[in-house]
């Protein structure tokens, strides 16, 4: 989906937010002459204002220094607000401006006076694009280009909360921006539904993943070889990993009953690896544990609770299954197994079916993975062992075509071009 024109819309009954065009119009009303965008309609002179929840040493945070980076490489000076954290100090390193702003909150008085100090930064910084990316961020640029001009940019989270959420009464600002944001087309279609915004303002930018932590090439042998000891896999069992928290939705006794069938088909040269923390399920993982036991293949599954080392872990198997019931919270795992060059075993819930390539989207010939129905034990098997019956050659084509699948969709550089892009297109609307 692409964003195009469009001006910001109701909010709600009480909330009519003015476009950048409105507010210029209105300039003479109650905006200063210096609130005027600066004349620049490239990213070269222009300023980008980012409003992130924080820049802890997280996925987000990483992303946040990958924009920065990309917009100052293309001449722009980058601001960035938020909560402090580790990576704040980074921004300085690299030539960014760093300003402390908590933003992710449903405090009416932290929104407020957020927004007057947004609006007081457009007119002194001459900001040219708001990119707000929490709800709270949202709701204050929006009271913010009200009276001075601006483009507003909004990221929607992985998630939509649910309406009953005491927060979901912000979420309806994101939709607001004149680009929207979202991490996959399963979320922009939820947004274009719940909010019923055009889908050309919409443009669907995957989350990135950490390409120094997941990239064959990091991963030692002797990791492999310790994760593989810690499992006590034998040396030439093949293994499937099934990533994720210990929980009914991920779907692990859906792959229990998988593993059931592929043993009575005469497979038994296999482990499979429950990878994901189990504190907050210990009843289901005792469930697990005990369907595993009845079925007579408890030697080959292992639940090893939370594993330290995921790359190293995704290294030492051969499949990832990722048998979620209920849409995740993403595609992560699915595109951190692709990175490191794994076959690739997802159900078709949520996000996941975007994560993989595989007939009908795609050739045979030029998968990186499966799809299975959630919840269907016997197709999920199928597609288990058709990855497993793979020869070495047919196995490293697949993973090649996932790693360079993975580099094009989901390397920070791609992500950060493409929000570069986003950016672009706002500024060539004033050119």
């Amino acid at each position: 989906m692409r964003a195009t024109a469009g001006l910001a819309r109701k909010v709600d009954e009480d909330w009519r937010p003015l476009s950048p065009q409105a507010a210029i119009e209105r300039k003479g009303e109650n905006a200063k002459p210096d609130a005027t965008p600066a004349a620049s309609r490239s990213l070269a002179g222009a300023t980008i204002l980012q409003i992130v929840p924080g820049m802890r040493d997280d996925p987000a945070g990483h992303a946040t220094l990958d924009i920065t980076r990309t917009l100052l490489h293309a001449g722009a000076r980058a601001v960035v607000a938020g909560e402090d954290g580790p990576l704040s100090g980074e921004l300085d390193g690299i030539g960014a401006e760093w300003l402390p702003m908590p933003n992710d909150t449903i405090n009416p008085l932290r929104i407020a006076a957020n927004a007057r100090r947004i609006e007081q930064m457009i007119a002194g910084e001459r900001i040219d694009i708001v990119h707000a990316q929490s709800a709270g961020a949202a709701r204050s640029a929006l009271t913010a280009i009200e009276r001075v001009p601006a483009f507003l940019v909004t990221s929607f989270p992985d998630r939509l909360a649910p309406r009953s959420h005491p927060g979901a009464w912000l979420g309806g600002s994101l939709a607001h921006g004149h680009r929207v944001i979202a991490p996959s087309s399963y979320v922009a279609q939820a947004v274009i539904d719940r909010y019923k915004i055009a889908s050309d303002r919409v443009t669907v930018i995957p989350r990135a993943v950490n390409p120094v932590a997941f990239a064959p090439a990091v991963v030692s042998a002797d990791r492999i070889a310790a994760r593989r000891r810690a499992w006590k896999v034998a040396q030439h069992s093949r293994v499937v990993l099934v990533p994720g928290r210990i929980a009914p939705c991920n779907g692990q006794m859906t792959m229990i009953e998988a593993a059931r069938l592929m043993a009575e088909r005469g497979e038994r040269n296999f482990a499979v690896v429950f990878a994901g923390d189990d504190d907050s399920q210990p009843r289901y993982a005792q469930s697990l544990e005990g369907r595993a036991n009845t079925l007579g293949i408890e030697a080959l599954c292992r639940l090893i609770g939370h594993c330290p080392d995921m790359p190293a872990a995704i290294a030492a198997c051969d499949v990832v299954a990722v048998p979620a019931i209920e849409p995740p919270l993403s595609g992560r795992a699915a595109a951190e197994a692709q990175a490191m060059g794994r076959a690739t075993v997802v159900s078709s819930v949520g996000t996941l079916p975007e994560n993989v390539l595989c007939p009908p989207r795609m050739a045979d010939e030029l998968r990186t993975g499966w799809t299975v129905p959630p919840g269907d034990a016997d197709e999920l098997a199928k597609a288990l062992s058709a990855a497993l019956a793979l020869d070495i050659t047919s196995y490293e084509a697949l993973g090649a075509r996932a790693r360079q699948f993975a580099e094009f969709m989901f390397s920070p550089r791609s992500v950060a071009e493409a929000i570069r892009g986003v950016y672009t297109s706002l500024l060539a609307r004033d050119a």
